[in-house]
């Protein structure tokens, strides 16, 4: 863990961000894939595993209460998906994260997230983003300090990988915060239900 990891780990929770999403089961399909994976990218935690529904950002505890209970008016769910492709996120050349996209289920999913959103977005008084959907599961994140050379080898490998085939069923919502030791974990589960 570099410095720069070691500060960000060190923040308090209360200043870090909130956002609403899917907790994903890790099951042996995520053992296998980081167990694989270049030592350059550094792995999630199993409870990490979430598909992002709405970013918050900073909006605080009380807005992001609010933002997690305009759920209620809005029971879809629950979703069953079938896990894709490990796909970089953010610039090809020098990506933010590695993230598994889902193949089957993925419009349904995507749809709802659509619904969902914009309510959870007003009520935290956040910024709307107008892109579609693209639900997926981040599992893997380049070190800050990774040389081209690791980042090519992060490619090579995602590319390499055949799609996981692996049908999962999302059931639950949760409202999440950053964890009090990011060192361990990076997020904490505030709020949770289920689906359907």
């Amino acid at each position: 863990m570099t410095e720069s990891d070691l500060a960000n780990a060190a923040r308090p929770a209360e200043s870090g961000n909130w956002f609403i999403g899917l907790p994903v089961p890790p099951g042996r399909w995520f053992e296998r894939l980081v167990a694989s994976a270049p030592a350059d990218l550094r792995r999630f935690h199993p409870g990490d595993l979430h598909a992002t529904v709405a970013f918050l950002g900073r909006c605080g505890e009380a807005r992001a209460r609010a933002a997690w209970a305009t759920l209620a008016d809005h029971p879809r769910g629950p979703f069953v998906v079938t896990l894709d492709r490990l796909e970089p996120f953010g610039s090809r050349a020098r990506p933010s994260a590695w993230s598994v996209t889902f193949a089957a289920g993925r419009d349904e999913l995507a749809a709802s997230i659509g619904a969902w959103r914009g309510p959870m977005w007003e009520a935290a008084g956040g910024r709307p983003d107008d892109r579609p959907p693209l639900p997926h599961v981040t599992v893997l994140r380049p070190r800050r300090d990774a040389s081209a050379e690791a980042r090519r080898r992060a490619l090579a490998f995602a590319e390499a990988l055949p799609p996981l085939g692996v049908e999962l069923r999302l059931e639950r919502l949760a409202l999440y915060a950053w964890s009090d030791d990011r060192r361990e974990r990076l997020f904490r589960v505030v709020s949770e239900r289920g689906l359907g």
